[in-house]
């Protein structure tokens, strides 16, 4: 098996842990959605799924959720809400530092939005030591659609086996596979850690 050259996170789920109940209650202050309707509204609607694709702006965004659940805040407030919802995992992000030190390329591949993105960025140290991002609001594609595996292949530079691939989701892991990438299914981080150390990338911890 070919040692990988270039390793890909996942974001959520794999280096943060995230709960849309916590944006869901703040949101519902004072509304007529209970923060169950909200949290479900949020996490599972067309609405997110048009966001993360970069087809409506951040405004859009806002101003339809204000609609649907009568938030009255501002879209500042609001961006706090919604995106002060992650928790780092710290095993994952370790591992991720021990990849880095033994100087492997290391990229983040996420559907996610620019609301999410720029509160991680802003707090939490560990996003801003990657090589790249690959981020499905900017692309305009989400995974497990071919065109964001495809910009990622065209950012790396790498195809293949050269890909190592850590996400928590099996369908995305499998379009993933399918076009010759290594994969981890993220499932604990002593599970992944243990596939990372047969792959031959962790020796030295």
């Amino acid at each position: 098996m070919t040692k990988p050259s270039v390793v890909v996170f996942d974001l959520g789920k794999v280096l943060v842990d995230f709960d849309y109940s916590i944006a869901a209650r703040r949101i519902g202050v004072g509304g007529r959605m209970s923060f169950v309707e909200i949290q479900k509204y949020l996490s599972q609607s067309d609405l997110l799924i048009r966001y993360e694709t970069g087809l409506i702006s951040r405004r859009a965004f806002f101003d339809e959720v204000c609609q649907t659940t009568s938030f009255a805040g501002t879209i500042d407030e609001f961006a706090k809400s919604f995106a002060d919802i992650f928790t780092e995992i710290p095993a994952m992000t370790a591992l991720h530092a021990a990849l880095r030190r033994q100087g492997l390329p290391t990229y983040i591949f996420s559907n996610t939005n620019d609301l999410a993105v720029e509160h991680i960025r802003a707090n939490f140290p560990f996003f801003n030591q990657f090589d790249g991002y690959i981020l499905s609001y900017e692309v305009r594609s989400m995974k497990p659609d071919a065109r964001i595996y495809e910009a990622l292949e065209h950012r790396t530079k790498r195809h293949g086996g050269e890909l190592l691939y850590i996400d928590d989701r099996p369908e995305n892991i499998e379009a993933g596979a399918r076009r010759g990438w290594q994969t981890i299914l993220q499932e604990t981080p002593e599970k992944t850690k243990t596939a990372l150390q047969k792959l031959g990338l962790l020796d030295h911890i």
